[in-house]
C-alpha cells in the first residue's frame, strides 16, 4: 500500500518562510533598506513635476523650472541606482535561500524512515525534489526581489498620495479597490488549483518512471497498450489542471489591466472639481495623477508575478510537507542506552502492513551473538517481514524486537547500522566510481580484498565509472556484499542476498562471507536449503509463525515440514542448480 506524501498547510509554510528570512538577516535588512531608499527617490519626481506645473501657472521663470527639472532627473538616476543595488542584493539572497531549500529537502529525504520511502510514490518524491524545488528556486532568484521592491514602492507611493492631499488621494485609492477584489478572487482559487497541478505532475512522473523502469516486463507480457492508456490518463489529468490554472489567469489579468484606468479617471474628475472650487492647485492634481500612474509599474510587477508566486507557494507547501512525515508508530522520545551485547530477542511479535491483516503472529525468537541462523519457508511465509523487523526498518504492531535489551527500531540511524545491516536482492549503484560505491574510505588494498572475498573478479579497476559502465544484477549483489564486509556490523541479515548469483558463485560468496563474518551474527533468509544445512540453527516459517526451530540434523530427524522441504529440494536438481 502506497503512502501519500503530505502537503504543508499555510501556517507551516509561513513559519518555514520566516525561518528562511531569519537565516539571512543581513541580506534582508539590506534589501529592505535599499528598496526603501529607491522608493523614496522615486517619490521626488511626481512632486517636482507638480511644482513645475504650479511654477509655470504662477508665471515663474525658466531658471526655476530648470532647477526643478534637474531635480526630477537626479531623482530618476538615484532611484535607478538604488533599485539596481537592491535587485543585486535580492538575487544573491535568492540564490543562497534556494541552496538552503535544496539542502534541506535532501536532508529530509535522507532522514525519511526506510519503511516510508519504500511506500511513497517515487514519482511524487522525484517531482518534489526536482520540479517543485526548481520552481521555488527560480522564484527566489528572479521573482521575489522584483516583487519585494515593487511592494515597497507601492507602500511609499500610497503614503505620498495621501500626504499630498488626503481627500483627493483617498478618491484615487478608492479606484484601486477593484484590483483588491480581483486579487482576492484569484488567491482564493489559485492555491488549490496549483496544488492540483503539482499532484498531476507527480502522477505523470510516477507513470513515466514505472513504465520506463519496467520496460522489460511491459515488453515480455505485452502490456504496452495498458501502459499507454495509463500514461494518456495521466497526461489528460495534467492537461486539465494546467488549463484550470490558465483559465484563472485569463480572467485575472484582463480585469487587473482594466482596473488600472479607474483611479486615474476618478482623480481627474474629482481633482478637476476641486481645482474649479479652488481647493487644490493644478500641480497637486497633476502630482496625484502621476503618483497613481507610477503605481502601475510596481503593481504590474507584483500582479504579473503573483501567478508565479502562487505556483511557487504551492510547490513550497509540497516541499515543506516532507518535513511533516512522522516516523511510523513513534512513541514518546526516550533516552536510548547503547545495547549491552549483541543478543537479539523477539518476543510476542505481531505485525501488519498499514491497516491490513497481521502477517506475523506471536513470533518468539532468540538469536545468540555469533550465531548463524537460517530462516526458511515457502513464499509469503513472512521471512522478509521478520528480517525487516530484525533490521529496525519497521516496528512491530505488538511485542518487542531488541538487541542487547534495547528496541532495535529506537536506535539512532548511525548506531543502528553499526549494529545491524540488511542486505536484500535490491541494490542501488550510484553513478560514480567503483571506489566511491564501496562507501568506505579505506586503502585500495582493503577495498580490493573485500571485492575478491565475494568473488567479484571483474572489479580490477577501482576508478571504473559505474554510470558509464553499469553492473549487471549479479555484479551489483557482489558489490553490496563487499559493502557489508567493509561496514563490519555486529549482525548481518541476508534476505536472499545471493539469489541473483549462479549457484557456484552463490556458494563461493556464502562461504567467503561465513569465513569473514565468523565472529558476527548472520541471519540468512534463504531459498537455497544448502544455506540452512550450513547454519547453526534453522527457523522454519509458515503463515507468519515460526513452526520449527533447531539444527538441520534435528529438524530432518523430526520428519516435520523442514524435512519435507529438504527432501523436496535435495531430490530436485533444477531447484538446487
Amino acid at each position: 500500500m502506497s503512502t501519500v506524501l503530505p502537503i504543508a498547510g499555510n501556517r507551516e509554510v509561513g513559519r518555514a518562510a520566516l525561518r528562511l528570512l531569519a537565516a539571512d538577516r543581513p541580506a534582508v535588512a539590506a534589501l529592505i533598506s535599499f528598496s526603501s531608499l529607491a522608493a523614496l527617490a522615486g517619490l521626488g519626481a511626481p512632486w517636482l513635476l507638480g511644482r513645475v506645473i504650479d511654477t509655470v501657472s504662477a508665471g515663474g521663470g525658466v531658471a526655476a523650472v530648470d532647477r526643478l527639472a534637474l531635480g526630477v532627473l537626479a531623482c530618476a538616476v538615484l532611484q535607478t541606482l538604488l533599485a539596481r543595488v537592491a535587485l543585486g542584493i535580492g538575487y544573491r539572497f535568492g540564490e543562497r535561500t534556494a541552496a538552503r531549500i535544496r539542502e534541506g529537502f535532501l536532508r529530509r529525504a535522507l532522514d525519511l524512515p526506510a519503511s516510508v520511502v519504500e511506500r511513497v510514490p517515487s514519482g511524487d518524491l522525484a517531482a518534489r525534489g526536482s520540479t517543485d524545488v526548481d520552481a521555488v528556486a527560480t522564484t527566489l532568484r528572479d521573482v521575489l526581489p522584483k516583487v519585494f521592491i515593487g511592494f515597497v514602492q507601492v507602500v511609499f507611493i500610497l503614503v505620498a498620495v495621501l500626504a499630498i492631499d488626503p481627500l483627493l488621494g483617498f478618491s484615487g485609492l478608492l479606484g484601486l479597490s477593484g484590483i483588491w477584489f480581483c486579487v482576492r478572487w484569484y488567491l482564493s482559487r489559485a492555491r488549490d488549483a496549483y496544488l492540483a497541478e503539482g499532484a498531476a505532475n507527480s502522477r505523470l512522473a510516477e507513470e513515466l518512471s514505472a513504465t520506463t523502469s519496467g520496460a522489460r516486463t511491459v515488453e515480455a507480457f505485452g502490456l504496452a497498450r495498458q501502459r499507454l492508456d495509463a500514461g494518456a490518463a495521466a497526461i489528460t489529468e495534467t492537461r486539465r489542471t494546467r488549463l484550470a490554472t490558465l483559465a484563472l489567469r485569463t480572467v485575472f489579468f484582463p480585469l487587473v489591466e482594466a482596473s488600472y484606468v479607474v483611479p486615474t479617471v476618478l482623480t481627474l474628475l474629482i481633482g478637476g472639481l476641486f481645482y474649479i472650487d479652488g481647493r487644490v492647485t493644478l500641480g497637486v492634481v497633476a502630482a496625484t495623477v502621476l503618483y497613481l500612474r507610477q503605481l502601475v509599474n510596481p503593481l504590474d510587477t507584483i500582479l504579473l508575478w503573483v501567478e508565479q508566486l502562487q505556483s511557487s507557494i504551492a510547490s513550497f507547501a509540497r516541499i515543506e510537507g516532507l518535513g511533516s512525515i512522522p516516523a511510523p508508530q513513534t512513541g514518546a522520545p526516550v533516552a536510548v542506552m547503547p545495547p549491552r551485547d549483541d543478543r537479539i530477542e523477539v518476543r510476542g511479535v505481531r505485525y501488519a502492513y498499514e491497516t491490513g491483516r497481521d502477517v506475523l503472529h506471536d513470533v518468539d525468537l532468540t538469536v545468540r551473538p555469533g550465531e548463524r541462523l537460517a530462516v526458511v519457508g515457502l513464499s509469503g511465509a513472512g521471512k522478509s517481514t521478520l528480517g525487516r523487523l530484525l533490521a529496525g526498518v519497521d516496528r512491530p504492531s505488538a511485542g518487542s524486537v531488541t538487541v542487547g535489551g534495547v528496541p532495535i527500531a529506537d536506535l539512532p540511524p548511525d548506531q543502528l547500522r553499526r549494529q545491524v545491516v540488511l542486505v536484500t536482492q535490491e541494490h542501488h549503484v550510484f553513478r560514480e566510481s567503483l571506489r566511491a560505491n564501496l562507501m568506505v574510505a579505506a586503502p585500495d588494498d582493503r577495498l580490493r580484498q573485500a571485492l575478491a572475498t565475494v568473488g567479484a573478479d571483474w572489479a580490477d579497476d577501482l576508478d571504473r565509472d559505474l554510470g558509464e559502465h553499469p553492473l549487471d544484477g549479479a555484479q551489483a549483489q557482489q558489490l553490496a556484499l563487499a559493502r557489508v564486509l567493509l561496514a563490519d556490523p555486529h549482525t548481518v541479515i541476508l534476505d536472499e542476498a545471493t539469489a541473483l548469483l549462479d549457484p557456484t558463485a552463490a556458494r563461493t560468496a556464502e562461504r567467503a562471507l561465513a569465513a569473514v563474518l565468523h565472529e558476527r551474527t548472520v541471519i540468512a533468509i534463504a531459498h537455497r536449503l544448502q544455506t540452512a544445512h550450513d547454519a547453526d540453527r534453522v527457523a522454519v516459517m509458515d503463515d507468519g509463525r515460526i513452526i520449527e526451530l533447531g539444527t538441520h540434523d534435528e529438524l530432518v530427524a523430526a520428519g516435520g515440514p523442514y524435512a519435507a522441504l529438504w527432501r523436496s529440494w535435495h531430490h530436485t536438481p533444477s531447484v538446487r542448480g
